[in-house]
């Protein structure tokens, strides 16, 4: 009996069309923070920061009197305001025209190009809002408003220490997910399970209605396994945290971010410089506070 031949899967491969994805950036992140930020608009890339002086009481008379004993006063502000200059965050990208111009199907090489480093760029973003040496969150709470936990693992006494730190109208938790899985552990060991709230079609869990927001941004200590948890009041009407961006840049993709060709060399790269300026601004004091040396467990054991 001859033997049944048939065409073999490597040989049809070679005529069978490969579905395929666009480049997949597995660090990003939700970039929950960037989301929940009120942004303001400058219009030079400069914001004063005007705060009424703390040390001046502004004296009022409760009570019919007529007007000799009405006290005089006026509210005295600081003289000399902080101001803030928005950070640049640069990345060049070449692409080879060759490249471009042959292997541009289905997917437009130039445009997945600038897609993952925008990506990486915004990644950058919420790092330095939370860490820049400047104007970073972390660098900018007030020792009055640092607190410590009480035993290492982050508890709901200390989450209600924290929010007797910004009791006006608190925002947010913000914390490494790490953080905020040693925290589910103690209330669980506790018996009150936090409730959970929706937000952008995603689940968050909740401490006395506030949500405890995730970012892998608040670092753990790879050497203590240590991290903080902070807590925010947001926006400018609530003399809270704000953001800081400049609008109508040449190019612009996205509210302080531009894309702008630069041009082609000599040897056929074509360059694109991604741009994005930001800082972001405590507006009152009692507007941040921060639990820290909050544990988190044998984290780095799972990585």
């Amino acid at each position: 009996m001859a033997d049944r031949a048939s065409l073999g899967e490597q040989a049809a491969y070679q005529l069978a069309n490969v579905t395929k994805t666009a480049p997949i950036y597995g660090a990003t992140t939700p970039r929950w923070l960037v989301r929940l930020l009120d942004w303001k608009p400058l219009e030079s890339g400069v914001f004063r920061r005007n705060r009424v002086a703390e040390d001046k009481p502004i004296d009022v008379l409760c009570g019919h009197s007529d007007e000799s004993e009405i006290p005089a006063t006026y509210a005295e502000y600081e003289e000399t305001p902080r101001e803030y200059r928005l950070s640049g965050i640069n990345a060049l990208v070449n692409v080879d025209t060759r490249v471009s111009d042959l292997y541009s199907k289905p997917y437009d090489q130039v445009r997945e190009q600038l897609r993952v480093v925008i990506e990486s760029v915004k990644e950058r973003q919420e790092n330095e809002l939370l860490n820049n040496a400047d104007y970073g969150l972390l660098h900018n709470v007030p020792d009055s408003q640092k607190i410590s936990t009480r035993k290492g693992s982050p508890t709901p006494d200390d989450l209600d220490q924290l929010l007797t730190k910004v009791w006006k109208e608190p925002s947010l938790f913000l914390a490494h997910p790490a953080a905020i899985a040693a925290f589910g552990r103690e209330c669980t060991r506790r018996g009150v399970p936090p409730p959970t709230v929706t937000l952008f079609g995603s689940p968050f869990l909740t401490w006395r209605g506030v949500p405890l927001i995730p970012t892998d941004k608040l670092r753990v200590s790879a050497k203590t396994q240590k991290t903080s948890i902070m807590l925010l009041r947001v926006g400018e009407r609530k003399q809270g945290v704000i953001g800081l961006f400049q609008p109508g840049l040449a190019g612009e993709q996205s509210p302080g971010l531009s894309v702008r060709f630069t041009g082609i060399d000599n040897r056929g790269l074509a360059s694109y410089l991604i741009s994005l300026y930001c800082a972001a601004s405590v507006l009152t004091n009692d507007a941040i506070a921060t639990l820290e040396n909050v544990e988190v467990g044998n984290y780095y054991d799972y990585q």
